[in-house]
Parts: C-alpha cells; structure tokens; sequence
C-alpha cells in the first residue's frame, strides 16, 4: 500500500475534523494512560511542600506536550510500515489525511515546548526524565520495532517513566519509592504488548515489525514469558505497602488483582488462542487502573 502526501481534502475534513485527526496523531489514549500514570506519581510523591493544583497542572501539561510530540515522530517515522497494518491503516499519515511534514513539525515542537516547559516551570530533573522518555521511544524502541524481538522489553522503559515523572514533578529527588512505580509499569506492560502481539501477530509480520509472537511460531516462549512477567510483577505490586506508600487495604488488592492478572496469564499460555489473548489484555487494561486507584486510595504519605 502506497502512503500518499497530501493535503487535506474536503472530504477528509468532512469526515474527520483536524481536531479528531489530531487526536489520532497524539495517539490520545495512550497520553491519556501517560498522564494517569503520571497524576499517580505526583500525588504519591507530594508531601505538601508547594501548591498542589498548580503544581500539578504544570507537570502534566508538560508531560502531555512531550508525549504527543513522541506520539507524533512515532507516527511519522512508522507511517510506511502503518499503511500495511488495517489496524493502523487508517491513522492521519498512511490514511492520507495529513502531511508528513506537518506531523514532523508538530512533533518536533510539541516535544521540545513541553521539555521547556518541564524545566521551567516544575524542574529541570522532570525535563531530564522527560527527555529520556521521548529519545528511548522515538529514536531506540521505534527502529528497533522492526530489528529485534528485544524492542518489547526496550519500550517498556520510555513507557514506566512517567509516574517517575509525576513523582519527580512533586518532590524534584529520585527515590527507591519512584522507582518502585517504574517497576510496576515495566513488568506490567510487558503481558499487556504480548497479547496485543500474539492477537495482530500477522499484520505485525506484514508490516515487518519483529514481535515476538512474528517468530514463535507454536506460541511457547510468548505464552511463558507473559506468565513469568506477569509473575514478576506481583511481589512488585507489593513493594508499595512494604515502603509504606500505601497501606493493608492496597496490600490486599494488589494480591487480588495480581492473582487474577496471573491466572489470565497461565490459561493464555496453556491455549495460546485468540480468545484467551483478548481475555489477557482486558484483564491487563482492568489491572492498572484498579491498582492505581488503590495506591491512591490507601496513600499513608
């Protein structure tokens, strides 16, 4: 499929206005995800030493700047590769609907407006992370999509730092509690991938994107490693009631819900069918954001 550049036509316009395909370039649920994960950050880092609100109004408008800027190189340097997925076909640049120059433009000033921002007006160390966010996502884990199976695990990375922004954001020090929320979004987001992969995993070989369900034929090293991360994941889960982030009401529901997330895990592994994957990644789009709110709900500091 052809990826034309071209403007926007009438019809486009029509169907899609530039807001919605804006929407779509900054990939709005994921930054959605980002700022969550971020606003938990914050509130678990903050000690009441400045304002809240504003504060946290300043954190997360810049880390909205710098992940749709990522979101948007992202697109831009996969657009070729997009156009042979249906799944992402019809996204604003394979679809047509927008120039690649302007979400090159875009991207480019969004992320550094938003890296400015960080540092001006939270703190340099949140821009820091920032910055190692949108570099590791756009020019490590985007090429190595289509290198090496490996790109899995790497993009995990860029995408657990944002709670260690919305922590630094609020207390402007790194600390074992931050990075326990790093822990967390790492090992959670690797089950979450690897069912998305194992259920797309031949548009992903069309596109010639190097997922690990592409070479695994028979499904045994992606069923067990999304058993053995999903394992992984459940003492991690734990570590914020054994620092006292949280307390014994989260303790409880960490365990519940890591069970349950495991459980999933396990019966994927052992059907490796497109029913079970699709049961996995709902459970893992279930288990964040109930964990999350949990931290938050029974937050002792």
């Amino acid at each position: 499929m052809k990826v034309e550049s071209q403007t926007l036509s009438g019809g486009a316009l029509a169907e899609k206005g530039w807001f919605a395909i804006f929407l779509e370039l900054v990939k709005m649920r994921l930054t959605a995800l980002v700022l969550l994960t971020t606003l938990v950050g914050f509130h678990l880092g903050w000690h009441g030493a400045m304002d809240y609100w504003l504060l946290l109004l300043h954190t997360l408008l810049g880390t909205a700047l710098v992940a749709s800027g990522a979101s948007a190189l992202n697109q831009f340097l996969e657009k070729h590769h997009d156009a042979n997925m249906p799944r992402t076909a019809d996204r604003p640049l394979p679809s047509g609907r927008l120039q690649p120059e302007i979400a090159l433009l875009f991207g480019g000033v969004s992320s550094v407006a938003g890296l400015l921002y960080l540092a001006l007006a939270v703190n340099l160390l949140t821009s820091v992370l920032g910055a190692v966010t949108l570099v590791s996502y756009v020019f490590i884990y985007t090429p190595l999509k289509r290198v090496t199976t490996l790109n899995t695990a790497i993009g995990a990375i860029p995408g657990a730092l944002p709670p260690l922004m919305g922590w630094t954001g609020a207390c402007n020090e790194i600390s074992i509690e931050g990075w326990t929320l790093v822990a967390i979004l790492f090992f959670w987001q690797l089950p979450h991938f690897l069912a998305i992969a194992w259920l797309y995993r031949e548009e992903y070989a069309k596109a010639g994107f190097a997922m690990l369900p592409v070479f695994d034929k028979t499904g045994e090293r992606t069923g067990s490693q999304a058993v053995s991360h999903t394992l992984g994941l459940l003492p991690v889960s734990l570590a914020p009631f054994a620092f006292k982030m949280a307390g014994p009401i989260y303790l409880v529901g960490a365990l519940v819900l890591g069970l349950g997330f495991l459980w999933c895990a396990l019966r994927f592994s052992r059907h490796l069918d497109t029913t079970h994957a699709r049961r996995l990644f709902y459970a893992s789009i279930i288990y964040l954001p109930a964990l999350l709110g949990l931290m938050v709900l029974d937050k002792l500091k």
